[in-house]
């Protein structure tokens, strides 16, 4: 019994609960903030504001720990009778020696937030940096983390978004040069090149609207060949090539339409 007491009196002192049960409360906040900001990437279906969301929730992931620790801390503090009215205005002062001791980490993080408002890139994204292109793996408040093809990492201050040069959201023109037998009439081949368009503005990170017809291009040794435009995302552009070009193959031969051999005629004299 005298045990139990020991406990129970424990438990109701100040400086015990008041940190167990900050603690638990902050941890629960965490846990709820967390998943409050993962509904925002739910019901979204295109691909980059996924991405752009998906950065967000970090950033901002990461930015409500930080207060919460603060605000665990002060509070904790001040259940062991500590004044934490002079120690804010000691980190006042304090803040403002870190502010000239540190001025490249506070432009980081300053930076950090600069780039998920102003949109500059997002995880996911493909960006060069001096001669290095790679993929954004990690953005944090203080440095972003891209890999390039070979699987290697570099970690850049974000104070030097200047530097940066984002592929990803520039818009870059794919031109197919499509290559059809001359018995077909080209009138014939035009329809169905027509045909096809609706079916290229489907595919994933072509521009909406994009693909359009251009007209007869180059009158080949064996072939008329026909170009036709699209529109997309400068680090997707090869993938939409292939993807077009299957669309294309499908539909000529469901119109018996042929994309003929080179041919090479042998005369014997």
């Amino acid at each position: 019994m005298n045990v139990l007491t020991f406990i129970i009196d424990l438990l109701c002192k100040k400086q015990i609960y008041v940190p167990l049960v900050s603690i638990t409360i902050g941890l629960f906040s965490y846990k709820v903030i967390k998943k409050a900001l993962s509904n925002l990437t739910k019901n979204v279906k295109d691909s980059y504001e996924i991405k752009k969301r998906k950065t967000i929730v970090e950033l901002v992931s990461n930015f409500s720990k930080y207060i919460l620790v603060i605000i665990i801390g002060i509070i904790i503090l001040e259940a062991y009778g500590i004044d934490t009215a002079s120690i804010i205005a000691g980190l006042g002062v304090l803040s403002a020696v870190i502010g000239l001791a540190f001025q490249d980490t506070l432009k980081d993080f300053i930076s950090g937030i600069t780039i998920i408002l102003e949109n500059y890139y997002i995880v996911g994204d493909y960006i060069t940096y001096n001669d290095f292109t790679g993929e954004v793996i990690e953005l944090g408040l203080k440095t972003t983390k891209i890999k390039d093809a070979n699987g290697q990492v570099m970690i850049i201050a974000n104070r030097n978004i200047n530097e940066i040069i984002n592929i990803s959201q520039k818009k870059s023109n794919v031109y197919l040069k499509l290559a059809v037998a001359y018995e077909h009439d080209v009138d014939e081949v035009e329809n169905v090149i027509k045909e096809i368009l609706p079916l290229l503005n489907k595919i994933k990170y072509v521009t909406s609207n994009s693909a359009s017809y251009l007209g007869v291009d180059e009158l080949g040794d064996s072939s008329v060949i026909y170009l036709v435009k699209l529109e997309s995302l400068q680090d997707q552009k090869w993938q939409v090539k292939r993807d077009a070009l299957k669309i294309i193959k499908k539909e000529f031969d469901r119109n018996n339409i042929k994309i003929p051999y080179p041919q090479i005629e042998v005369h014997n004299e």
